[in-house]
């Protein structure tokens, strides 16, 4: 499912309406329902589009502090913290886990809960061929979301780079091994290069470090850098 035309905002707005569908299935419960959000980032990233989420909920009827609170957890990009912190949601028994900041986190909140409800925003990532989901139309489980699939895109990234700098035939990308759907990514992307007689210099990165030292290495090689695989999905 394409939803590239979609501006930020409102995808996160999307979302949180998508977050409020398993609570309308716990509103008999007398307690007020807890919705734990699980980001690979920080809030000082996302504040705009936490607002969009806050946004989405209200359009379905719930209001932070009022008839729904919200429990936040950052992972300050440092992916090895989303697990502890995707088990602390479950511990604190949310209603639904809200996944975004891309597929690690989603990644964590599956392998937290086999019950709660997950709700995923992904980036550039098949939630069919990472996993997630056994179909887009019948996603089973306990798992359901949004993903904007941008990798479909990359064969045209690719044409209008080459139409910008034709006399350029060595391109650099910058990869994160971490991301579930970045092989599928690279390979596609390489074949594309091939068609338009390119070559793809490619970097591995997932830390910051690794992203500076990749940039670094881009920079020494390449005449044109080009990124076009998610480093924070």
């Amino acid at each position: 499912m394409h939803f590239h035309q979609l501006k930020r905002r409102e995808f996160m707005t999307l979302v949180g309406g998508a977050a409020a569908w398993p609570l309308a299935a716990r509103a008999q419960q007398p307690a007020m329902p807890v919705i734990g959000f699980l980001n690979t980032q920080s809030l000082g990233v996302f504040a705009y589009l936490v607002a969009g989420f806050r946004r989405g909920l209200r359009e379905a009827g719930y209001v932070e502090d009022r008839n729904v609170a919200i429990e936040y957890r950052w992972a300050e990009n440092q992916y090895d913290r989303l697990p502890a912190l995707a088990a602390d949601l479950v511990q604190r028994q949310v209603a639904v886990i809200a996944a975004t900041g891309g597929s690690v986190s989603t990644v964590a909140a599956k392998s937290a809960t086999p019950t709660i409800p997950i709700v995923f925003l992904l980036g550039d990532v098949d939630p069919v061929r990472a996993g997630f989901v056994s179909s887009i139309n019948r996603p089973g489980g306990n798992i359901t979301g949004v993903s904007v699939l941008f990798s479909a895109l990359g064969a045209k990234r690719l044409e209008l780079l080459h139409e910008l700098v034709p006399n350029v035939g060595l391109i650099g990308m910058l990869a994160n091994p971490n991301v579930p759907d970045t092989e599928t990514q690279l390979r596609d992307a390489q074949k594309a290069a091939r068609a338009l007689g390119l070559k793809l210099q490619i970097e591995s990165a997932s830390t910051e470090e690794e992203i500076a030292a990749g940039f670094a290495a881009l920079f020494d090689r390449m005449p044109v850098r080009f990124s076009s695989v998610p480093t924070r999905s």
